[in-house]
């Protein structure tokens, strides 16, 4: 089935989105939660889903099921969004979907509701061809935490586990490149996000008295540049030791993933790469990385202050692969850091973490996936064995052992989580038209 025969479905889940970008539903804010979630919901019933609601520490987690057939698919989605900020960026209204140029614009368009969309109306386009019944099971989660790191999920998943198993999972995002492949990434780096503290005295101090009293941003300095090679690499002991050995399949997927990274290079200006060539994507994907996002303490003004500041922080975020485990790297950290003589530099923990996931590239369900985004998209699609972005995949894999496949919509200028987030209108119809052929394709009987 292609976009110009699902044209009906096409527009109808375009309609849909255009109603959930209207729901500022920020739960970073808490903004508009429970009444995104009865969006959701009245959408799926009237689909013919069962739904019930879990409550969630920060909003409702939405568990659905429909249909009768041969396989299970599972679709994980969420319904909150990134806070609108800064406001005066936008070129039009964040909670308003806009077209120009082929494009749609507003929060959420892309990250998550216009993916919640386009899968919705696939399922309608797939019931439309078999007489109004959907040819076999389909369970969703719909949860409203994503974006303040899903402090509910672990416990919904395995307390609702017997709603949850399935053949395999549909995961919430994707993209399609600059050259019109469809990306499909089989699993997600771990995140754990850290701030080291150091203080010296009460008070700042006279700049002259750094002959006699230590310096909390140099010790800091200490501490970051024992973290990392100059190549990037992590430096703490036995922290690679737990890294999953790479499987034969996985090896095979990165080798043939197109490029190394010039388009990013290009894209932002970077000048200082550290993997380029047959490295790019290996790096990427399949080692884990430590970061500094932002550097506080002592004067930061205009022209010159003598000062010796008191105190200094660091914020860092690690990018962890299987099988580590972020509460053994932090104690590695912890150990590491003391064993420099840093026992004064305090590791706090910002947020919860979350565990690196990855689906193994032989797997049946990846197959079916690969093989639905060539018939939807007419091209061969790219297998990453992993994203180097982050999300709540673990509790799939570890309480449900269920493969996940993330495949979507997003593009390389969708602005995720920044001002003027978009999707192009032909890659929601070409979403839509993934999910037909992934959901006929499960369907079909086994062979």
């Amino acid at each position: 089935m292609t976009p110009t025969d699902l044209t009906v479905h096409i527009e109808r889940g375009l309609a849909d989105l255009r109603d959930l970008v209207a729901l500022p539903s920020v739960s970073a804010q808490g903004r508009m939660l429970p009444e995104t979630a009865a969006a959701v919901r009245a959408l799926l019933e009237t689909e013919g889903f069962t739904v019930h609601e879990v409550p969630g520490d920060v909003a409702p987690v939405l568990i659905a099921e429909a249909g009768e057939g041969p396989a299970t698919l599972l679709i994980y989605n969420h319904y909150d969004v990134q806070p609108e900020d800064p406001l005066a960026l936008w070129d039009s209204p964040p909670f308003e979907l806009t077209e120009r140029d082929g494009r749609l614009y507003g929060r959420g368009a892309s990250d998550d509701k216009g993916e919640f969309a386009s899968r919705l109306a696939a399922v309608r386009a797939v019931k439309a061809r078999h007489g109004g019944r959907l040819p076999l099971r389909v369970r969703w989660l719909i949860e409203g935490e994503e974006e303040v790191g899903s402090p509910s999920l672990d416990r919904v998943v395995r307390e609702q586990a017997e709603h949850l198993h399935a053949d395999g999972c549909w995961w919430e995002f994707g993209a399609i490149d600059p050259e019109g492949r469809p990306v499909l990434s089989l699993g997600l780096k771990g995140v754990m996000c850290l701030e080291l503290r150091c203080r010296v005295a009460a008070s700042d101090l006279h700049s002259s008295l750094g002959a006699v009293v230590d310096n909390p941003l140099y010790r800091l300095a200490r501490a970051v540049t024992s973290l990392r090679d100059d190549e990037g690499r992590l430096t703490i002991p036995g922290v690679l030791d737990d890294v999953r050995a790479t499987s034969d399949a996985d090896r095979a997927a990165v080798a043939q993933i197109p490029g190394d990274g010039q388009a990013m290079r290009d894209t932002y200006g970077v000048t200082r790469p550290l993997a380029t060539g047959a490295g790019y994507h290996d790096r990427l994907g399949l080692m884990p990385v430590v970061n500094v996002n932002g550097w506080g303490g002592g004067y930061q003004g205009a022209g010159s202050k003598t000062v010796l500041p008191a105190e200094g922080f660091v914020k860092l975020d690690f990018r962890l692969v299987p099988d580590q485990d972020p509460a053994r790297v932090l104690d590695l950290l912890r150990a590491h850091l003391d064993a420099q003589g840093l026992a004064d530099v305090e590791v706090v923990e910002l947020e919860a973490h979350q565990r690196p996931a990855r689906t193994d590239a032989a797997h049946p369900f990846v197959w079916a996936c690969v093989a639905a985004a060539r018939e939807a998209h007419g091209t061969e699609p790219v297998v990453q064995p992993s994203s180097g972005a982050s999300g709540p995949m673990y509790p799939f894999q570890a309480a449900l052992g269920v493969p996940c496949v993330a495949a979507g919509i997003g593009n390389a200028g969708g602005r995720v989580h920044a001002p003027n987030e978009n999707i192009l209108r032909d890659h929601f119809a070409r979403g839509v038209a993934f999910g037909v052929a992934l959901l006929e394709r499960l369907a079909a009987p086994p062979t």
